[in-house]
């Protein structure tokens, strides 16, 4: 009876392992994953904002272009006193991220673009300080979807857990099931990131494109309405997953990448 019980166990936990490894191998690799650079800078005044878009857009995202890197630019939707800068980053992977940052400082063409603005701001700053998000990309969604030129409006949404595991979870829900719900009604997904390093942990982001408002309220009504949704939440495997949502609206800036 013993040899029994323990074959027939040995045998279960023989088939979890291949079942998880077949499982594992539908899963993109490590470097198959974007790393993603969220930031958001905080100024005292619109002309220190105008001073670091100038910044961006005459040095760093050139520089960054030449390394391959994506770089998505944004502003509050409304006004926003004192004003906010968002910016995306989109590196190949992780190995590109630090890469790419251990090389920047020495790079002799980005020294070169940036000196004026850095002489500048040493005397009168750019901005207060600036926030950073690094996320990886989603084994559902691991590469950044490009937006139709249509876009008017995104939605970044930071979903906070009370724990690690409760964030886990949270992010197989969406890998597992509902990511696809999402390009059924028409949330259109533009990355999704688990915060590896932020001010808010644990925490997963993620951003939506739409053309307005009110496209994005109407696509948003018909996901909470859906019977998929409903029947997702309801399991047991995704309760108390989400402990705090936040939301804010962007628009692009016209030297937006994304």
């Amino acid at each position: 009876m013993k040899r029994r019980n323990f074959l027939r166990s040995s045998a279960i936990i023989a088939a979890a392992g291949l079942s998880g490894n077949a499982h594992a191998s539908a899963y993109p690799t490590f470097e198959e994953k974007e790393i993603y650079e969220w930031r958001v800078y905080h100024f005292k005044n619109s002309g220190q904002k105008r001073k670091l878009d100038s910044y961006f857009l005459n040095s760093f995202i050139p520089t960054l272009n030449g390394f391959g890197v994506k770089v998505g630019a944004f502003t509050g939707y409304g006004k926003e006193e004192p004003p906010k800068g968002y910016y995306l980053m989109v590196y190949k992977n992780f190995s590109e991220y630090h890469r790419i940052k251990n090389f920047l400082w020495s790079d002799i063409t980005f020294l070169e673009r940036s000196k004026d603005f850095f002489k500048d701001a040493a005397e009168e700053p750019a901005y207060l300080r600036f926030e950073t998000y690094l996320l990886e990309a989603f084994n559902a969604i691991p590469n950044l979807r490009d937006p139709e030129k249509e876009r008017g409006l995104f939605e970044l949404r930071t979903y906070e857990s009370n724990t690690e595991e409760a964030g886990q979870r949270k992010v197989r829900m969406f890998n597992n099931e509902e990511l696809e719900l999402f390009d059924e009604v028409g949330l259109h997904p533009t990355f999704f990131g688990e915060v590896l390093a932020g001010p808010q942990m644990p925490a997963l982001v993620y951003m939506l494109w739409f053309r307005d408002m009110e496209e994005r309220d109407a696509n948003w009504n018909t996901f909470r309405e859906s019977p998929k949704w409903r029947r997702m939440r309801s399991k047991k495997e995704y309760e108390n997953t989400v402990s705090v949502v936040n939301k804010e609206f962007l628009l692009p800036v016209p030297f937006s990448q994304i």
